[in-house]
C-alpha cells in the first residue's frame, strides 16, 4: 500500500470532521469538513468535546470540491458556525433538491444544509437545540450523529430519522421531512458519562446502538419501551475504556466495529455479544471508522494519538494493511472519497482510493491517493 498526499490545507481552527458526499457521479466530488475552536481552558480536553464549562466554542464548515482526473482541489465555501462535533450527508428528497448535509455543533444544536450544485454552496433549511436552554443545566455539547431513511407515512410522505449523542449521556431521535421540518421525537439517558457514539442498526429500522464514556455499549428496540425511553436489549461491558465510534457494517448482516479509548478495534455479532469475533489493537484510541464505499471490506480509522490507519475485515477477521503518518496531531476527521480508479498492467493491476482526514491542533487538512495492487 502506497499513499501520497496531494493536498494540504491550514484550516486555520482545529479540524475534527470529515465526510465526503457520495450521492451520486454529479454529487461525489463534494466534501466537507468541519471545524472546532479550542479556548485556552480546553487545551489538555482528551476529545473534540470537553463536558464541563460553558465557554463558547466556535467554529466553521467548509465545502471542498477534488477533481480525481487533475487532483484539483477548490475551496467554494467557508460558513461560520459554533463548533461542528460531527457531520454526515444524507440523501436528496428528489432529483430536483440536492443532497443534505446534516451537522451538530457544540451548542447542542443539528443543522441541515443543502448543496445547491448550480450554486456551489450549502444552504441552511432547518435548526433545532436537542434542550431548552436554562440557567442552572448545564449546556450539552452535541458529539456524534447518524441517520436512516424512515417509512413513509399515511399519505405517502417519506422522511429521514436522525440519532443524536451528547455530552451529558443523551440520545435524541430526531425526525426531519422533505418540508424541511425538524422535529424530536424521543430523549433518554443512555451513559452516565459523555454518549460518544450513537447509530442506528443498517439491517434493523428498530434497533440503536450507543457508546458512551462509561465503558457501556447499549442496544434499544425503538418499537417497544416508554415515550420517555425504548427499551434496553442489551449491555455490553467489554471495552477496557469509553466506546468512541460505532459501525453497523453496510454488507454483513449482525456485524457490527466498535472503537475505542482502549485503542482496540472490535467485531461482534450482534446476536451473540458476550464475546467479540475478532479484535486488532491499532495503538491509538479509536474516534471514526469508515468503510470504503465500494469496497466495504476496507475500513479507514482515525486513530486519534498515532494515525490514520487503513484495515480489512475479512470472514469476520480484521488486519492491518497500512497507515497514514501525514498528521502531527489528534486525528480525528477522515473519509474516503467514493470511487475507485482501476489501472491494468502486465501481471498486475493496481486500485487507486481517495481519502480526506484532518487533525486538530494543527488544524490540517489533508487530501491524499491511497494505491493497493492486485495479482491480475
Amino acid at each position: 500500500m502506497q499513499f501520497t498526499t496531494l493536498h494540504n490545507v491550514d484550516t486555520e481552527y482545529s479540524a475534527d470532521s470529515v465526510e465526503w458526499c457520495t450521492q451520486d457521479e454529479t454529487h461525489n466530488k463534494y466534501f466537507a469538513c468541519g471545524t472546532y475552536q479550542l479556548v485556552e481552558a480546553e487545551q489538555n480536553s482528551t476529545a473534540p468535546a470537553a463536558a464541563e464549562g460553558q465557554r463558547p466554542r466556535k467554529g466553521r464548515i467548509y465545502l471542498f470540491t477534488f477533481d480525481r482526473g487533475n487532483d484539483a482541489l477548490e475551496r467554494l465555501q467557508c460558513i461560520e458556525t459554533a463548533a461542528i462535533l460531527d457531520m454526515k450527508w444524507l440523501p436528496a428528497w428528489s432529483c430536483d433538491t440536492g443532497p443534505l448535509l446534516a451537522t451538530v455543533n457544540a451548542l447542542g444544536e443539528v443543522e441541515i444544509y443543502e448543496l445547491l450544485h448550480a450554486e456551489k454552496r450549502l444552504q441552511s433549511r432547518a435548526k433545532l437545540a436537542l434542550e431548552e436552554s436554562t440557567l442552572n443545566a448545564p449546556k450539552a455539547l452535541a458529539l456524534s450523529l447518524d441517520w436512516q431513511r424512515a417509512d413513509a407515512d399515511a399519505d405517502g410522505a417519506s422522511a429521514l430519522q436522525l440519532l443524536i449523542s451528547d455530552s451529558l449521556g443523551n440520545v435524541h431521535q430526531l425526525q426531519y421531512t422533505a418540508k424541511h421540518q425538524l422535529c424530536k421525537v424521543c430523549s433518554w439517558h443512555a451513559h452516565g458519562f459523555e454518549a460518544w457514539t450513537c447509530a442506528f442498526d443498517r439491517w434493523n429500522p428498530h434497533r440503536v446502538y450507543s457508546g458512551g464514556d462509561d465503558c457501556l455499549l447499549n442496544a434499544y428496540d425503538l418499537r417497544s419501551g416508554t415515550e420517555e425511553q425504548p427499551q434496553r436489549i442489551w449491555t455490553n461491558r467489554a471495552h477496557g475504556a469509553g466506546v468512541t465510534c460505532l459501525l453497523s457494517h453496510p454488507q454483513n448482516e449482525h456485524q457490527l466495529l466498535t472503537g475505542s479509548y482502549d485503542e482496540l478495534l472490535r467485531v461482534f455479532d450482534t446476536r451473540a455479544m458476550k464475546r467479540s469475533l475478532a479484535e486488532l489493537n491499532l495503538n491509538g484510541g479509536i474516534w471514526r471508522l469508515k468503510p470504503h464505499p465500494q469496497r466495504s471490506d476496507l475500513i479507514l480509522t482515525a486513530c486519534m494519538y498515532t494515525n490514520f490507519s487503513v484495515v480489512q475485515l475479512k470472514e469476520g477477521a480484521v488486519s492491518l494493511l497500512g497507515s497514514y503518518e501525514e498528521h502531527s496531531s489528534i486525528c480525528y476527521g477522515a473519509d474516503w472519497a467514493p470511487n475507485i480508479d482501476k489501472f491494468e498492467l502486465s501481471d498486475y493491476y493496481t486500485h487507486s482510493l481517495h481519502m480526506a482526514t484532518c487533525s486538530f491542533y494543527d488544524h490540517k487538512l489533508c487530501v491524499s491517493k491511497l494505491d493497493t495492487k492486485f495479482d491480475t
